[in-house]
């Protein structure tokens, strides 16, 4: 590879979170950085990160961040040696790689070729079965039957579940081909998808390779991934609790790792990508070289297509692992690796990069490190994205930003700050959470705890979900796989931390809170209790909405104290508009309020509470016809599927949605006729817009809200 040994200043080819992870390893090294931004980015915090920054005309990835030409020409602009693509995006693309290079510049990845071996899924799997690694077999889509099913659609050019589809049905194939292929091309611009077996239960193990071009290569070490949604992972952690209790697996996956990037003339980090199953469910038609067993327990429906290994079967305890794919990138969750290897991911890409020669031997890890994706998503909705403003993201006590944890503590790699819009157009990944300790118990301990007390305000996230799921009896047991959201229940792991108890003090304090607020810009008599009267009067009333239902606070502030209708005995200690101390039961408790237009946060360690304030008047206009399905998000409209006066069923797709990289079907809530389509394809609808009316056929009779699919 023609590298430079004088790199100087590193364009990054990404956005977000992913830029300022590079950003500040580049800035550690003495390196000059340069930034580039959509329009819908030109707010992002790491813009004002850089040294420079060149805007790439657009919204869509299409037209910014997936234009190599632009990218280049930036660079140039820029003054910029070298680029880093990051993760996403063009960081898989050969021929940017290939026009990197021949623009003179230095490459901050793996070679050309390299990338263009593993860039096919499909060729992929046939160059590792010739190595000697266990591979799940590849079914062409136009060749599945009934006896293959399930099977799941993947995008051969890309991952992070764009373009994956699970087909259960024959009859859906089509479609869903159709809508993966749409997926693929939105998200990697190339819509080639294919077909496998799809396991239902199983554990995602990944292997951290790092190689330089003097022939070494090193697996740094493995990670777990089980925990996932939409075939995306959400909980990520170093080392894995299955190979940890697998005498002889580790050394097996980082032989089958080694060869894999020794296969591909590997140079700089990637990642092997493999999936464990239950090895006593894995007797299918088993072939190959003999050296590639490995480990796996899990999964119930891999027979009949793994190729690759011919010593890969036997009891659970000698350990089954498939190879899935190997990325030929930095990958999202690098950082439980760093923190338990004590390495710097990046700075040793920029080494490699120019030419440095690797140690014989990567340093040994130690202790426990976990990461969990914070996503602005509705798990309880289907895991619906959600768009808006970030108010507030902050953990408590001392937290790292970008660093290598040497230390017990917590770490945050974040895209966002107090303020920062999350739009449609890409991934809703708000931040990433890790802690480092020295067990695995505490680690989890300590995020959860840590996420548990955070400040998130604004948008919906999954929050309350990843703390139920690092405090359940099977995560800490190391009891995982990629089906543990179906396993424990969606609706249980998604439960709001708070109960009805806490969100109804939670919603006291918020109406005390307000009146603090109030009596604050007060022109006169401010310092007179809120709703104070000579004589006794009625009750001053609130009313909120929350997760737990709705709440009507009524409450007087004498000269003997709060008097609560609902809260007998709850003594208010202090209040102020930001922070109330109520005295329940002895035991005093701080509630922090923060208000932002009719949403309320409130804070507090019995859980986080958002609420929404019900206005004493609603306004006409805020009232909408019966059966209109409205927009669940800001999106855009990619495709109509009935027309005014068209008669529909319950639960037909009206139209289809596109935003942050993924389609959302808009199903009609009843049997009805289409009365209105104000919507055209094309259209850009924000949040609550009205995008069609169903009129139910029994008239009179309104409609459910419109149901959503993804």
């Amino acid at each position: 590879m023609n590298h430079t040994d004088t790199v100087t200043t590193v364009l990054v080819a990404n956005r977000g979170e992913i830029a300022r992870r590079v950003f500040a390893s580049c800035r550690r090294a003495g390196l000059g950085t340069v930034a580039v931004f959509s329009d819908a980015d030109a707010g992002s915090p790491h813009i004002a990160e850089a040294d420079a920054a060149v805007r790439l005309p657009g919204t869509a990835p299409a037209d910014t961040y997936l234009r190599g030409e632009a990218i280049i020409a930036a660079a140039r602009a820029a003054g910029a040696d070298a680029i880093h693509p990051g993760y996403g995006f063009l960081s898989e693309n050969a021929e940017f790689a290939r026009a990197v290079l021949d623009a003179g510049l230095t490459w901050i990845g793996p070679g050309p070729d390299s990338i263009a071996r593993m860039g096919s899924k499909v060729e992929a799997k046939k160059i590792m079965a010739d190595a000697g690694v266990p591979v799940l077999a590849e079914l062409d889509p136009a060749a599945v039957t009934e006896a293959d099913l399930p099977v799941l659609i993947k995008a051969s050019a890309g991952g992070g579940g764009r373009g994956m589809r699970v087909v259960r049905d024959l009859a859906e194939l089509p479609d869903q081909l159709a809508a993966a292929r749409r997926e693929a091309q939105s998200a990697f611009g190339d819509p080639t998808v294919f077909c496998e077996r799809f396991l239902e239960t199983g554990r995602h193990i990944e292997v951290q390779v790092l190689a330089d071009r003097h022939g070494t290569v090193w697996a740094v070490g493995e990670r777990e991934c089980s925990i996932q949604r939409r075939h995306q992972k959400v909980v990520e952690e170093a080392p894995s609790p299955l190979v940890e209790a697998t005498p002889g697996m580790r050394e097996r996956l980082f032989a089958a790792a080694r060869r894999a990037a020794q296969a591909i003339d590997y140079e700089g980090a990637g990642t092997v990508e493999f999936l464990a199953t239950g090895a006593s469910e894995a007797t299918g038609n088993v072939t190959g070289a003999s050296e590639a067993t490995g480990n796996v327990t899990g999964a119930s429906e891999a027979t009949g297509n793994v190729t690759g290994a011919s010593g890969a079967t036997g009891s659970s305890a000698d350990g089954e692992f498939f190879f899935l794919e190997m990325n030929t990138r930095l990958q999202v969750e690098h950082p439980v690796t760093e923190c338990t290897t004590g390495l710097d991911l990046v700075d040793l890409q920029l080494q490699v990069a120019a030419g440095a020669r690797l140690e014989p031997e990567p340093p040994p890890a130690s202790g426990h490190s976990i990461e969990v994706r914070l996503y602005a998503e509705d798990p309880a909705q289907d895991w619906r994205p959600q768009s808006g403003t970030v108010h507030r993201l902050a953990l408590p006590g001392r937290v790292a930003a970008f660093e290598v944890l040497r230390e017990p503590g917590l770490r945050l790699d974040s895209g966002v700050e107090d303020g920062s819009a999350v739009g449609v157009h890409y991934d809703p990944m708000l931040a990433k959470v890790i802690s480092y300790a020295p067990t695995r118990g505490r680690a989890a301990r300590m995020l959860a705890t840590s996420l548990a007390r955070a400040e998130v305000h604004g948008l919906r996230t999954n929050r309350d979900l990843l703390v139920n799921v690092l405090r359940h009896p099977e995560f800490l047991a190391g009891n995982t796989d990629t089906a543990f959201f179906d396993t424990h229940g969606l609706d249980t792991l998604a439960a709001p931390l708070a109960d009805a108890g806490a969100e109804s003090l939670s919603a006291l304090a918020a109406a005390l809170a307000d009146a603090a607020a109030h009596r604050a810009a007060a022109t006169v008599a401010r310092g007179l209790p809120s709703g104070w009267r000579n004589l006794p009067s009625q009750p001053q009333v609130k009313r909120y909405e929350g997760d737990r239902g709705a709440h009507e606070v009524r409450y007087r502030l004498t000269r003997s104290g709060l008097i609560a209708d609902d809260h007998p005995g709850v003594v208010l200690v202090a209040h102020t508009e930001r922070r109330v101390v109520l005295a329940i039961d002895g035991v005093h408790r701080q509630f922090d309020v923060a208000r932002y237009g009719d949403a309320v946060h409130v804070d507090s360690s019995l859980g986080p509470v958002r609420l929404r304030a019900i206005p004493r008047f609603v306004e006409p206009s805020a009232h909408v016809a019966a059966g209109s399905l409205l927009a669940p998000m800001p999106g855009s409209v990619i495709r109509i599927g009935a027309a005014v006066g068209d008669a529909v069923t319950a639960g037909q797709p009206v139209l289809w949605l596109e935003a942050m990289k993924m389609e959302h079907i808009v199903k009609a809530p009843t049997a009805g006729v289409l009365t209105e389509l104000p919507v055209a394809v094309g259209t850009q609808v924000e949040l609550g817009a009205v995008l069609a009316v169903v009129t139910p056929a029994e008239s009179g009779e309104p409609s459910a809200p419109a149901d959503i699919e993804e």
